[in-house]
């Protein structure tokens, strides 16, 4: 399964390949994270989308079970930052150091060089930790000394927070919540699939038993294959009057930015994919509106401090707005 330069739509039979290769690695990465098909999904379909995802969680929920497990089912590097207050930019990105045989300071590659980078507890570092993200979470390279240095693809940073403890923590600036195409969180699993947890408590690393699916160079092939879907013009305005509706709703201060529009019609057409076709319908911007635009949206202080969220203001604006009633594939 390969794509061209000249292709400009995926094929049915593309569709169908990417769908069956999607749903493998949904159930490869559920044998170890168990009953939380759905956030796999949404994991899954941001490294599709070449974008990275925020786990907001309480602690053993599985979030970094979920991060080596994805590595594994992908066949492709994993690594694990924890950060805290005094980590430093240069425990991320790498730091020069002299060789004594040359006499040369050489670039010696941080941890987020790899494919499937869990970024624990990110809150803890400090803002100007923080920042080294902005660079290589967006353009997928690490500039030290003005010399650029690519991490790869695929890559995809999963990063954690814990939404109750708050000592010691920094709040996330908003534009680096930006560079996260989603947010989500796991959630704790229901009687069955703890139950099935509980069975099989001997095993403590779950993720060590995941069977690899693809390839991280297929990995690559599904992003520019999903680049392909096609998106009407009905569905590109009605996303666009969603994104112009968040910046006018109540209580909110500040509104989606246009790069959040973008996250979302790429997220789209990847969920679009995912189910087998090869066009968006108005249904795959409103399963994935949520978890991409939620985190994009500034409250005001006091309807926050009376109970507001901003799912809650992305499910009004969606109630606002009718959808285009022309299918999504027509052209």
């Amino acid at each position: 399964m390969t794509t061209t330069e000249q292709q400009t739509t995926m094929t049915p039979e593309q569709a169908a390949w990417f769908a069956d290769t999607f749903e493998k690695i949904v159930a490869a990465v559920g044998g170890a994270v168990v009953g939380k098909a759905g956030v796999i999904r949404l994991v899954v379909t941001t490294m599709l989308s070449g974008g990275h995802v925020l786990l907001e969680d309480v602690p053993g929920t599985g979030k970094t079970q979920l991060a080596r497990s994805l590595a594994a089912a992908v066949q492709t590097t994993s690594s694990r930052i924890q950060f805290t207050p005094d980590l430093l930019p240069s425990d991320v990105t790498g730091v020069s150091i002299l060789d004594p045989k040359t006499q040369q300071f050489e670039f010696h590659k941080g941890p987020i060089f790899a494919s499937v980078v869990l970024a624990d507890e990110i809150n803890r570092a400090s803002p100007k930790t923080q920042s080294a993200l902005l660079e290589v979470m967006e353009e997928g390279r690490v500039t030290f000394d003005g010399v650029p240095y690519d991490v790869g693809r695929p890559f995809i940073v999963l990063a954690t927070q814990n939404p109750i403890e708050q000592a010691g923590t920094y709040r996330l600036p908003e534009a680096q919540l930006d560079r996260f195409l989603m947010k989500t969180s796991v959630g704790y699993p229901d009687h069955n699939a703890t139950v099935s947890i509980l069975a099989a408590a001997s095993t403590r690393d779950r993720a060590g038993g995941v069977t690899p699916v693809i390839t991280g160079t297929a990995v690559v092939e599904m992003i520019e294959l999903a680049g392909t879907v096609h998106v009407d013009a009905a569905v590109l305005e009605y996303v666009s009057r969603v994104v112009a509706e968040t910046r006018r709703a109540e209580n909110v201060t500040i509104g989606v930015s246009v790069r959040g529009a973008i996250s979302l019609i790429r997220a789209a057409k990847t969920w679009a994919a995912a189910h087998g076709r090869n066009y968006v319908v108005p249904d795959d911007i409103k399963d994935l509106a949520e978890p991409v635009l939620a985190h994009r949206i500034v409250l005001d202080a006091e309807a926050e401090f009376e109970g507001a969220t901003a799912a809650g203001a992305i499910r009004g604006v969606l109630a606002e707005i009718a959808p285009p009633t022309r299918r999504g594939g027509d052209q």
